[in-house]
């Protein structure tokens, strides 16, 4: 029985090395049609190197039976997000091809309404991967407002880190950890980040009407920001919050130190 469950635990684990392996022949895809440099192959091995690092310990905590199916299109969408870091990095020294950009984001973008629903249908939906998921959609979004930055502006970071920002502030304001009731509006404004964002890297719109776009997006983000800000500040972080408790939501539920030390917290459904 010992070794069967050593023999069970291992196998998710190996999944995460094929994704790893699965990573580096897109880098080397990548490489050979653009001649990437040296900036995007690092970048690129370090989000590798990484994401399997983060990924192997999470399984090992939580020591689940398999990897599953909606796990397994996260981390599809997770070397996607690798190639595009890598694709923005080496835009540093040399204009990738925006098409391929492009076309990379898009994909993850779209997969993104995917894991979701396939973990749902199959009944696999787990804390480590919920937050698997959504660290992989914060990083495509902080990846893609460098990019949109660099034409736009360092301010466009800003949508990037906002989530960043109030995970670390939640570490120093114990009320920020507070739950939230669920809110169609805070996943919309979410889902519309990466869209803006990838328009707007996509060069398609004048220059006036993306930076109109991409300043839309900001202000969106503030404004769901602040409002549950508000909304946990009035609650004082104390007792429950107002709803059905089996939906409420925190926003300290999905950062990457809980998907990296603490695959036992609380679990909230994948989508």
């Amino acid at each position: 029985m010992a070794l069967n469950n050593m023999y069970g635990a291992r196998l998710p684990q190996q999944e995460t090395m094929v994704g790893a392996g699965v990573q580096l022949l897109l880098l080397a895809l990548l490489g050979t049609a653009i001649g990437m440099g040296p900036a995007g192959w690092l970048t690129g091995l370090a989000f590798a190197i990484a994401t399997w690092a983060v990924l192997t310990r999470a399984l090992r905590r939580s020591q689940p039976r398999s990897f599953g199916p909606a796990n397994r299109v996260t981390l599809g969408r997770a070397i996607l997000v690798g190639g595009v870091t890598a694709l923005v990095a080496d835009s540093f020294q040399s204009s990738p091809p925006v098409s391929l950009l492009v076309g990379l984001t898009a994909v993850a973008l779209i997969l993104d309404g995917v894991d979701g629903k396939v973990a749902r249908r199959t009944g696999t939906s787990s804390a480590l991967g919920a937050r698997f998921d959504m660290e992989v959609d914060a990083f495509l979004i902080l990846v893609l407002s460098v990019y949109v930055g660099m034409s736009l502006g360092p301010w466009v970071l800003l949508i990037g880190t906002m989530r960043y920002a109030f995970v670390a502030a939640a570490r120093v304001l114990p009320w920020l950890n507070g739950e939230l009731p669920p809110s169609m509006a805070r996943k919309t404004v979410a889902a519309l980040q990466g869209v803006i964002l990838l328009v707007a890297g996509a060069g398609i719109l004048p220059y006036d009407a993306t930076m109109a776009a991409v300043l839309s997006a900001l202000a969106l983000l503030v404004w769901s920001f602040g409002r549950d800000i508000g909304w946990l500040w009035r609650q004082g972080g104390h007792g429950p919050a107002e709803g059905n408790p089996a939906d409420r939501r925190s926003p300290v539920d999905e950062p990457a130190r809980e998907l990296v030390g603490a695959a036992s917290g609380p679990v909230r459904s994948e989508g």
